[in-house]
């Protein structure tokens, strides 16, 4: 890795402190604990003059949960999530993708809110300064002009999110809130990514993959809870103990006597957005049988991509995802 280059840092205490800073330096990157962004300044992809830190905003910092809804800070660690009782309790999917995330040290300095704004990634963006230069950089640089991943998508950037929080949250119907110079606005989760998923017809891709303002921070993210809803979430990486997900599944199911009564599965790692399924609820109103898998199985295949941005066959990634998907449900199911 490179040296860092020279930048300004800011530790403002307030989110109109935050707002401020952000107004006054446009090309400024916000830093909580810096386990993303802090890589990417050292290999040369990103040299923003000024970082905003954000972890002095006490304001950002919250973790309510109860049986009925869940609101978490942006600046709220990822540790803490994975260890709040009411979290574990009423929200299992999303206490497991916080604990899931890279090793314990990492946990205890990474923010909720740098994990749901994590960069799209791939393999040949994520590399050193002189590895892009040498491979005539990618359509995710500044000086590339095509996608390396699918060199004839036209100016579409195929780099995939791997955020863990993300699939979690969506199971819940996550909403996102943010703050900028127009003042305050909330999104549906869903709707806060907009990379290409081919079930929606999405027009961001790799690059422009966050439906976020210039100005604007993300302050927390919120859900609601569901009655009798069960949820887990599982993921398979190249090295269990810091690596990004190859793929990460999350679960959510009702159960109604021997039917189905509701079902919700999210997907990390597979797309440039994370992706709530579309069409699970065709599967519900009747018994979890082999023809309701079969099922499941056709609309994973369908909506998770199998482009090759990491150094796994993207094929694989659909296939394991797919696999992890159906173990889930089928556990969930038993323990509903």
């Amino acid at each position: 890795m490179d040296a860092l280059h020279e930048f300004d840092v800011i530790r403002p205490k307030t989110i109109a402190e935050m707002l401020a800073a952000r107004k006054a330096h446009p090309a400024s990157r916000l830093i909580g604990g810096g386990t993303d962004i802090l890589v990417n300044i050292r290999r040369g992809i990103e040299k923003p003059p000024v970082l905003i830190e954000t972890t002095a905003v006490a304001e950002l910092h919250g973790i309510a949960a109860n049986e009925r809804e869940i609101v978490v800070g942006a600046s709220a660690k990822l540790a803490a999530l994975a260890q709040n009782a009411a979290v574990l309790k009423h929200y299992p999917a999303i206490a497991a993708a916080a604990d899931s995330i890279a090793g314990p040290t990492h946990r205890n300095m990474g923010t909720v809110g740098g994990n749901l704004c994590l960069d799209t990634r791939c393999i040949y963006y994520n590399q050193s300064e002189w590895w892009r230069g040498a491979n005539a950089h990618c359509l995710k640089t500044a000086l590339g002009e095509m996608c390396h991943v699918a060199p004839k998508s036209k100016g579409v950037c195929f780099a995939t999110y791997s955020g863990d929080l993300a699939p979690a949250f969506l199971l819940y119907g996550g909403e996102i809130d943010l703050a900028g110079p127009d003042g305050t606005r909330t999104l549906a989760l869903a709707d806060f990514y907009t990379g290409y998923a081919k079930q929606d017809g999405s027009t961001g891709d790799g690059r422009t993959y966050l439906a976020i303002r210039p100005g604007e921070i993300v302050l927390r993210v919120r859900a609601k809870n569901v009655p009798g809803l069960v949820s887990a979430y599982d993921k398979i990486r190249i090295r269990k103990s810091i690596e990004y997900p190859v793929a990460g599944v999350a679960v959510a199911l009702a159960r109604k006597g021997d039917t189905l009564a509701d079902l919700r599965v999210a997907f990390t790692g597979t797309n440039p957005r994370p992706v709530l399924l579309d069409g699970t609820s065709a599967l519900c109103g009747k018994p979890l049988s082999d023809a309701a898998l079969a099922a499941l199985d056709d609309l994973c295949r369908d909506q998770i991509m199998s482009m090759k941005t990491t150094f796994t066959p993207g094929t694989y990634r659909r296939r394991v995802a797919t696999v992890m998907a159906k173990r889930l449900v089928k556990r969930l199911w038993g323990a509903a």
